[in-house]
């Protein structure tokens, strides 16, 4: 069995319906990131990233994962599938992949502000006085610009494993995330599926100009020959 290691970003969840809210002028639904996805935003204006996040949530509750998903999951019969993603849907695990490490949190887990290990499930919204056993506000379980990113280190050993490297639906220009491809063994054949590709060149890279609905079905064919 090889071991496939998957990067994805928000380009494979924007086919099952889910905004990437960034626009073209860097705003994010109208707000600049660091009201919104920052210790500091959550600092000076808490009500509203809360509902920013909670506008997520709902809209995430509302979509279902698309064929990409699903044909990611399908590949775990056949080979050792590790997915790492920039999302923070839950879509890779609603298709059926058991092996998903997320760089950026999730977004239907909350934690305390005092205790990043202090983690729960949360399907509703999340508001100002929902507090945990010790009575510390809830905020979303994100990793916010300024934050580290605590699982960058295992996605780093796993790359280090990988025989074939999926990339899908991702710029790979958002750091640390777009270093992961740097360690990868060398020479490791990489597939770069997305509609508009915009990756510098890399050894033994196939690019496939394809939305990740249609073009992880042609590589998983490539894969499987």
């Amino acid at each position: 069995m090889k071991n496939i290691v998957v990067l994805t970003g928000a380009g494979i969840s924007a086919e099952s319906g889910i905004k990437t809210f960034r626009d073209a002028d860097g705003l994010w639904e109208g707000h600049d990131v660091m009201q919104v996805a920052s210790p500091q935003g959550f600092r000076d204006n808490p009500s509203l990233v809360l509902d920013f996040y909670n506008q997520r949530r709902r809209q995430l509750l509302e979509v279902q994962p698309n064929q990409a998903h699903y044909d990611l999951a399908s590949l775990e019969k056949e080979h050792n599938i590790t997915i790492i993603t920039q999302n923070v849907d839950d879509l890779h695990e609603r298709a059926g992949s058991t092996n998903v490490v997320h760089l950026h949190g999730e977004l239907l887990k909350v934690r305390s502000i005092t205790n990043e290990n202090d983690v729960q499930e949360w399907k509703t919204d999340l508001l100002l006085g929902d507090v945990n056993k010790k009575g510390h506000q809830l905020r979303p379980h994100i990793v916010w610009f300024g934050e580290a990113v605590p699982m960058f280190e295992k996605a780093v050993e796993i790359c280090e494993t990988a025989d074939i490297l999926l990339i899908i639906g991702t710029s790979m220009q958002v750091y640390p995330a777009a270093s992961l491809m740097h360690y990868v063994p060398e020479n490791t054949p990489t597939y770069f599926i997305d509609p508009k590709p915009a990756m510098s060149s890399k050894t033994n890279l196939t690019v496939v100009a394809k939305p990740a609905t249609i073009g992880v079905k042609e590589v998983i064919l490539f894969i499987n020959e």
